[in-house]
């Protein structure tokens, strides 16, 4: 087991994505983030079925910072629920875990 995490969280649009990941950058709470854009999420929402254009992002990070990220995360979503769900990673290239805890220290 890493202390590495892959962190999901879903934007509305690319500007809230940018953002989001220059924050995360910035701050050094993620080495890396992935935006993958072109999402559509269903879901469940105060009682209806909803449907809605967004961006993944794929937040390379360490458990370690997680509760710093989320509140980052918390910060600058406008969403009044937003995903956020960090995933353990049981193992990884050695050389790659080095990188993202050199640069998220």
């Amino acid at each position: 087991m890493t202390d590495a995490i892959l962190v999901l969280c879903t934007c509305p649009d690319e500007a809230i994505a940018d953002l989001i990941s220059e924050q995360l950058l910035n701050q050094r709470l993620s080495a890396c983030i992935n935006q993958l854009p072109g999402l559509t999420s269903i879901y469940r929402w105060q009682g209806q079925i909803e449907r809605a254009r967004e961006i993944q992002l794929i937040i390379k990070s360490r458990a370690s910072l997680f509760e710093l990220l989320r509140l980052c995360i918390l910060n600058h979503h406008p969403y009044e629920v937003p995903e956020i769900l960090a995933l353990p990673t049981s193992q990884g290239h050695q050389p790659y875990l080095d990188w993202l805890t050199q640069e998220t220290s």
